[in-house]
């Protein structure tokens, strides 16, 4: 079983380049939780575990900046979904390991990256909560990563499962866990967020 990670060799890549259209196209990473942006509180979350932030994000990226973060865009046109915003964070990213979360989560175990880096092997590992595989909230070598993202992207292979599969990273079991997630009006109400106007 592998340590937990020297904090040095992650990064935290938080995925804020959705569009929210069950939402109405706001920004998720700008909903307040007990006046705390989302994006906020994950690099919050992950402050003493990670080296470094940045946030996929494809809209207004000087909002980032001014909360002190980094925001990087797709690379690839076309909206091709999360790989996309996965492949710019590995593009800029400087760590050995790189963590995803999307920035519409309601909330992740204590343990989360140190169960993944658990089994992470050389390739990396991703969630599996109450309600599923979750591929999104993974930890990803970036050696393996990188070639892999691009490759994929390249073949218009847009999968993220898919993705994951073919390098072999680990499917962990967190069993009584369910992160949860802000899609609907119905999830703003139930996680006690206000509408946005």
């Amino acid at each position: 079983m592998k340590p937990t990670l020297d904090p040095a060799q992650v990064t935290l890549g938080i995925l804020a380049g959705g569009r929210a259209t069950r939402l109405g196209g706001v920004d998720k990473a700008w909903l307040e939780r007990d006046g705390l942006a989302q994006v906020i509180r994950w690099q919050r979350r992950f402050s003493g575990e990670t080296a470094a932030v940045l946030v996929s994000a494809n809209g207004d990226t000087g909002r980032y900046a001014e909360a002190g973060l980094r925001a990087v865009t797709d690379r690839v046109a076309g909206g091709l979904g999360p790989l996309a915003g996965i492949d710019a964070l590995a593009a800029a990213c400087s760590t050995p390991w790189l963590l995803t979360v999307p920035v519409d989560l309601v909330g992740v175990n204590e343990c989360l990256l140190p169960t993944l880096a658990s089994a992470a092997g050389n390739v990396g590992a991703f969630a599996v909560d109450d309600d599923g595989p979750q591929p999104l909230v993974a930890l990803w070598s970036l050696e393996a990563l990188q070639p892999a993202a691009r490759d994929a992207l390249a073949r218009g292979e847009v999968a993220v499962h898919a993705l994951q599969a073919s390098l072999g990273m680990a499917a962990i079991r967190l069993d009584g866990v369910r992160f949860g997630n802000l899609n609907t009006p119905d999830d703003l109400a139930a996680a006690g967020i206000k509408p946005p106007r």
